[in-house]
């Protein structure tokens, strides 16, 4: 059965021995203890990635929402600028035709005026004219004291009509 011989027989008696040294001292338990921590190491490790994991994710969704928050805000905040924009079109062409409107009224009131102050002058012109005319053709026709005062009192009542 055995042959002390063998070379087969003394490893498997040395395998033997080394096992129940093994065994003996205890270090299948202490490597097993060594395995066990390693897996509770390697657990706690894959439960910490999980975690920072769901972690990650509900920052990404956070930052997902701020993001679409972010160009909502964008999209009234250019609405908002392009209705302004519209507003102060609306306001500045308001602005103008009033300003225009203003403007026009101010000149066609100082035409008016123009117009209203060259006809005074030409009636001072032609009441001065028909006054020199007057006098130059009474001067000539009337003589005396009598010519004197009635002349200047018919200047008198032409300058008041006239002016």
């Amino acid at each position: 059965m055995f042959d002390l011989n063998a070379p087969e027989t003394w490893v498997a008696v040395g395998f033997l021995i080394f096992v129940g040294i093994v065994v003996y001292f205890g270090v299948h338990t202490s490597l097993a203890k060594a395995l066990d921590n390693r897996a509770d190491r390697i657990k706690a490790e894959l439960d910490e990635a999980r975690r920072l994991k769901e972690e990650a994710l509900a920052l990404v969704e956070t930052y997902r929402r701020k993001k679409q928050d972010a160009e909502k805000e964008a999209e009234e905040i250019v609405a908002n600028a392009k209705a302004e924009a519209v507003r102060l079109e609306a306001e500045a062409k308001a602005k103008i035709e009033d300003f225009v409107a203003r403007r026009t009224r101010m000149a066609e009131d100082k035409i008016a005026q123009a117009e209203t102050q060259a006809m005074g002058d030409v009636r001072a012109a032609a009441a001065d004219a028909a006054i020199a005319a007057a006098e130059t053709i009474l001067t000539a026709t009337a003589k005396g004291n009598v010519a004197e005062d009635l002349l200047a009192k018919g200047i008198a009542d032409i300058r008041s009509k006239l002016n």
